[in-house]
């Protein structure tokens, strides 16, 4: 029986969950950067995104429970570009529990609507070059591989 999955606007009501997923999402990217501080690490101030009118916070729900997040900011391109502002996705959680739905995939289609709508040309995420599961979905939805950040310490 497949579970209707809702994609709809974070309110601060979600707050709570959304730092949960936040938390859950910080665990997972460690293996993947060791320059990540110990102990409790914040990536997002959650609660000015989800109330700014410029950033679009989603979450999914499956019979009222939230189980993923994503947001799509603007974000001003480099100078030299042939678009000024891009919309810059990010926050992409499900939990694992729900992964395999086509969720996130839900979540990247209201995020491309919604930069399309902004006037938005270009979109763009970051993910580590060694989170294969993430390069996947990604690339299912129609990314394409672009450039790679690279370290020397």
């Amino acid at each position: 029986m497949s579970k209707k999955i809702g994609i709809r606007q974070a309110t601060l009501e979600d707050l709570s969950t959304l730092l949960q997923f936040e938390q859950e999402i910080v665990k997972v990217e460690r293996p993947f950067d060791i320059t990540i501080k110990e102990g409790h690490v914040s990536y997002y101030d959650l609660a000015q995104m989800v109330q700014d009118p410029e950033s679009h916070v989603v979450v999914a729900e499956i019979d009222g429970k939230l189980v993923a997040s994503g947001y799509a900011i603007p974000k001003k391109a480099r100078h030299y570009l042939d678009h000024e502002w891009y919309a810059y996705l990010g926050f992409m959680y499900t939990d694992p529990e729900y992964r395999g739905l086509g969720i996130n995939a839900k979540i990247v289609d209201e995020l491309k609507q919604w930069s399309v709508q902004n006037g938005f040309k270009e979109i763009r995420l970051t993910v580590y070059s060694d989170n294969l599961p993430a390069i996947r979905a990604y690339e299912k939805v129609g990314f394409k591989k672009h450039i790679i950040e690279m370290r020397l310490e």
